[in-house]
């Protein structure tokens, strides 16, 4: 039973940070889904694929992870580099290419 510890990233449809602030404890999936012969649904028989736990801090989750014996692997969050800009900077006159519509 592995277990992954990260902080998710944002998703593609927000623009802001929500739910990326908290660390998220989940296990690796012990066995594969398998369709389900009669409904096509997919099924597992593993169940701690269900389990998501979320801490504060990266230390609050392998601390709870070390407490309950689970085998655990840290995956560091990288910070996107923001780059600050400004409607006024389209017709500035150090632009390298040339405004048009």
């Amino acid at each position: 039973m592995l277990a992954r510890i990260y902080r998710p990233a944002k998703t593609a449809m927000q623009s802001g940070r929500a739910k990326t602030k908290e660390w998220v404890l989940e296990f690796e999936p012990a066995s594969a889904r398998v369709p389900d012969p009669l409904m096509g649904w997919t099924s597992s028989q593993d169940t701690n694929r269900q389990v998501r736990l979320e801490f504060a801090s990266k230390d609050d989750a392998a601390a709870y992870a070390q407490k309950h014996g689970i085998a655990f692997q840290v995956f560091e969050h990288h910070e996107p580099k923001l780059v600050l800009k400004a409607y006024a900077d389209n017709f500035a006159f150090n632009r390298k290419q040339p405004w048009t519509h």
